[in-house]
């Protein structure tokens, strides 16, 4: 696809940086959108997401790595630690995608993240849910979008940078060069309504 002016959310992680310098490299133009530094967003505040469209124009994708959750334990956590994660993974990143369509240029596209565990882990399953509902959200909403307008989920399991940085081993991870390659498949393929595993 020719160069394009993409907002990336969550620029200053992991993958988010990695996602932002590979379109960066393939010439495009990157707006790079954090909780903090210049361009500043919260995908859990509808304010915040109304803010940065209203500031940041001619937009023809929006790309979203911020939302994470943490691995919280089914039986002793309390309902508010459990749910960690609804407001921003989940609700957060569904009214993204809301909001964006009203911006982006047509034929644009919204490439959000939900993920996966390989295995089930002690405290994964509120985060596995929110995972299945983005997935499945990706999938019915995608043909409702207007103009042209294409939606995608990148789903990655552990990232081999974020595993080395919490001092595990960091073999089963995937390099976030490497998850980073299906962002760009859902921002300049045609790819619609599907969720890409790196």
């Amino acid at each position: 696809m020719p160069a394009s002016r993409v907002i990336v959310i969550g620029a200053t992680g992991t993958i988010g940086g990695a996602v932002a310098d590979a379109l960066r490299r393939n010439g495009h133009d990157v707006v790079r959108a954090a909780r903090s530094g210049p361009v500043r967003v919260d995908v859990a505040d509808p304010a915040a997401i109304d803010a940065l469209f209203a500031a940041v124009r001619d937009v023809d994708a929006v790309v979203c790595c911020a939302a994470s959750g943490a691995l919280t334990p089914l039986d002793t956590a309390s309902d508010a630690a459990y749910t960690t994660g609804l407001d921003g993974k989940l609700l957060g990143q569904i009214t993204l995608v809301r909001r964006a369509l009203h911006h982006l240029r047509d034929g644009g596209s919204v490439t959000i993240t939900s993920g996966r565990f390989d295995r089930p882990l002690p405290g994964s399953s509120f985060g596995a849910l929110v995972n299945a509902g983005l997935d499945a959200f990706v999938r019915a909403a995608a043909p409702e979008l207007p103009r042209g307008l294409r939606l995608n989920a990148v789903s990655p399991g552990w990232v081999r940078e974020t595993l080395r940085h919490l001092g595990m081993d960091d073999g089963p991870g995937t390099p976030a060069a490497d998850v980073a390659r299906a962002y760009l498949t859902a921002v300049e393929g045609t790819v619609q309504g599907r969720v890409l595993t790196p």
